[in-house]
């Protein structure tokens, strides 16, 4: 093999870390990778920490132990993840986005890729240290921003679906009151998606009164499985008694006027005090 230039080395280390964020690679494999000794791969990966930090492009962890490695985790730096939002909170605010009956419409700020990889980053920074073993969601609209943050936490996304699905083998169904209208819907998942005593992480689009979110904690309950953490993109400021509790969101909807024509929608508390 011709010998690879330590730039070479610590670019393409940079790219397949990148690529596959929270998974550990251990020295051997990039050492067998570039024909290159132990003590230099580390040396490498610490240039290419302090590249990523001075950047603000994330960080290297390292982790100890027989299974231990590198990896890559996508650290969203509080100023810019702060402006992030503001951007997006302005652009929500526009009255051209009022539907009828007080809705908001945020279709395509929840299907624009690099938005929703933003959005993951974030989510998924917060709740990096509950471990969870998968995330769960529910159909539909919250499954981009639900999949971004499994990517980002290395972890398998699951989605709960209103309807059944023959493709999916047997199910476990519940029913649910939803928070705001009070209709008594369905939800089911799949028997074999998830084991006994595994940690979910519950990420949504939106909450006004979080019945649809108290609907996958009785879910998750049927399978004995524990919540780690819930959060979503957007919530409401009213009411403020939610059916759920703790649940961290990115943006927090103060109120849309239909006859005035104005829309609030302002940082939520947890993204501001990412800054403290």
């Amino acid at each position: 093999m011709q010998k690879i230039k330590r730039s070479e080395r610590i670019g393409a280390m940079i790219k397949i870390l990148s690529d596959m964020p929270n998974r550990i690679y251990t020295l051997n494999h990039f050492s067998e990778l570039f024909g290159a000794a132990k003590s230099t791969i580390s040396e490498d990966i610490d240039i290419a920490h302090a590249v990523l930090e001075e950047f603000r492009l994330g960080s290297l962890e390292t982790v100890t132990g027989a299974a231990g490695g590198v990896r890559y985790l996508p650290t969203p730096y509080p100023e810019a993840a702060r402006r992030f939002v503001d951007e997006m909170c302005l652009r929500l605010s526009d009255p051209e986005r009022i539907l009828a009956g007080g809705y908001l419409y945020m279709l395509d700020e929840l299907s624009h890729p690099v938005k929703v990889a933003r959005m993951g980053e974030i989510l998924a920074h917060w709740f990096r240290d509950t471990r969870p073993d998968f995330v769960v969601t529910v159909e539909t609209k919250g499954i981009p921003v639900a999949l971004m943050v499994a990517r980002c936490l290395n972890v398998p996304m699951i989605t709960a679906r209103r309807d059944v699905r023959i493709s999916e083998g047997s199910v476990v169904t519940i029913n649910y009151v939803t928070g705001s209208a009070h209709k008594i819907q369905s939800m089911s998942l799949p028997k074999r998606a998830v084991v006994e005593g595994q940690r979910a992480l519950i990420i949504d689009d939106f909450m006004k009164r979080g019945g649809t979110l108290r609907g996958v904690v009785d879910l998750m309950r049927e399978f004995s499985v524990t919540v780690a953490g819930m959060g979503v993109v957007m919530t409401t400021a009213e009411p403020d008694r939610k059916l759920v509790d703790n649940c961290h969101a990115l943006m927090v909807l103060h109120g849309v006027d239909e006859t005035s024509r104005k829309v609030d929608v302002r940082p939520s508390r947890y993204v501001r005090g990412m800054e403290a």
